[in-house]
């Protein structure tokens, strides 16, 4: 097992790259760029590193010049031949070749595209242009960078007993959170920590305490790296970043309106089983199931990623009930914020009721909160999201208004085609 403490204390040598090859990055990220790939290869898209915590001034807490090495250092990675043979040969969600050879030969010849980096206010403005199966590979990586660069500068001036201490509390409290989970029966849970990790070596040991500490009820890692060397199950199924770019692309309201089952429609041609899982929040839950067409009922489950989960889960067991669908067969997974108790409380709301799942992620991989002065670790939220499409602003609109995106503008022009009304604000802890 490596020593975090002693590996941290050691990047004061020459570069210690940050993202150390293609695949660490989350697996539905790979999923949406073969669907893009395959359905809108040519659409330019724009994406930005956008900060919600703006508390937190990276620009003064990061050296540009680090930064930018970090991410020339990312650019200049290719698909290794060991990491094509795994995403050639191995089984995804039970299906062999779950990527075609088309997309295999174009990721086997890609680099990430160059980028854009000013600072404005304290804050890095961070961007990439350009085609969408190219600039959408940007993100995970990107948002790793930045999220492990503020670690270092915080731990910089540590000394190496102090980072052991730090780590062994770190690492304590991981397994005390492990050891509440393992009271909970029939729990499924799977690590969802890639995006705002506090660093590589750390998702990769909080992977592996979960792997000793719940054994079959921790069902993998969104982390394509991670997957492979721990020959875990590489899980994740698509985001928020398809139905805003195919909204953006619309021509009028009646084709905006339908573009979030356009995007479902495409991804059923290729997938099904567990990856045909909906993300209905991206423009409101309750809208999008009162309009959602009947063969979306058929489909495996739901993911729930703002706004109340309670109430969203009661929404959509209602609809399964109203289309003669079984709610008890239908898997509803939660991504939000996520936390033990939380995850306590919702299993025990909804056991029996339906089948729950868990993608656990920023609390797990980067939970320092209280453990150096000034809490200067405590996790913040950071995203990297399409902001254009051909030119055409993205909207997202979210079941929580905390955590919209887009020119207030079209975030208004949105809300009225897509009948949200009134929204409770809710904290966005990461």
């Amino acid at each position: 097992m490596v020593d975090i403490a002693t590996r941290v204390y050691n990047h004061k040598w020459a570069i210690d790259p940050i993202v150390r090859s293609l695949i660490d990055t989350d697996f539905y990220k790979l999923l949406m760029c073969q669907s893009v790939f395959r359905n809108k290869p040519d659409t330019v898209v724009k994406f930005s590193l956008i900060n919600r915590s703006k508390s937190i001034r990276l620009a003064d807490l990061i050296d540009e010049g680090e930064l930018r090495e970090q991410l020339d250092y990312a650019r200049g990675l290719r698909l290794t031949r060991g990491e094509s043979t795994w995403l050639r040969g191995n089984t995804f969600y039970g299906k062999r070749q779950m990527f075609r050879p088309d997309f295999m030969e174009w990721f086997e010849n890609f680099s990430l595209p160059p980028y854009h980096l000013e600072k404005h206010d304290g804050q890095y403005e961070l961007t990439f242009e350009g085609q969408w199966p190219e600039v959408m590979l940007w993100e995970i990586p990107a948002l790793a960078i930045l999220m492990e660069l503020r670690s270092r500068a915080v731990l910089r001036a540590m000394r190496r007993f102090e980072l052991q201490v730090l780590y062994a509390r770190a690492m304590t409290r991981v397994w005390e959170k492990i050891e509440r989970l393992q009271k909970i029966e029939g729990l499924k849970i799977a690590d969802f920590g890639t995006r705002r990790r506090h660093g590589f070596l750390w998702q990769d040991w909080c992977v592996q305490a979960m792997v000793e500490g719940l054994g079959s009820a921790f069902t993998g890692t969104s982390n394509c790296l991670i997957a492979m060397r721990r020959d875990l199950e590489a899980v994740g199924t698509n985001a928020h970043e398809l139905p805003m770019v195919y909204a953006a692309l619309a021509p009028d309201e009646a084709a905006l309106r339908q573009a979030p089952y356009r995007v479902l429609e495409d991804w059923q041609e290729e997938h099904e089983g567990n990856l045909r899982i909906i993300l209905p929040d991206t423009y409101g839950t309750k809208g999008f199931l009162d309009r959602a067409p009947d063969w979306l009922a058929g489909w495996t489950g739901i993911r729930i990623d703002s706004g109340d989960p309670v109430e969203s889960t009661e929404t959509a067991i209602a609809w399964w009930k109203a289309h003669g669908e079984d709610p008890r067969e239908k898997l509803v997974i939660f991504s939000d914020g996520l936390d033990v108790e939380e995850i306590e409380r919702l299993h025990a709301h909804f056991a029996g009721r339906v089948k729950v799942s868990f993608g656990w992620g920023t609390l797990l991989t980067n939970d320092f909160r209280g453990l150096v002065p000034g809490d200067a670790l405590a996790p913040f939220s950071l995203v990297c999201k399409a902001v254009s499409a051909d030119g055409r602003p993205t909207v997202k609109l979210s079941d929580n208004p905390e955590k919209a995106t887009g020119p207030a503008e079209e975030i208004a022009r949105y809300k009225r085609i897509f009948g949200v009304g009134a929204q409770e604000a809710r904290e966005v802890i990461v």
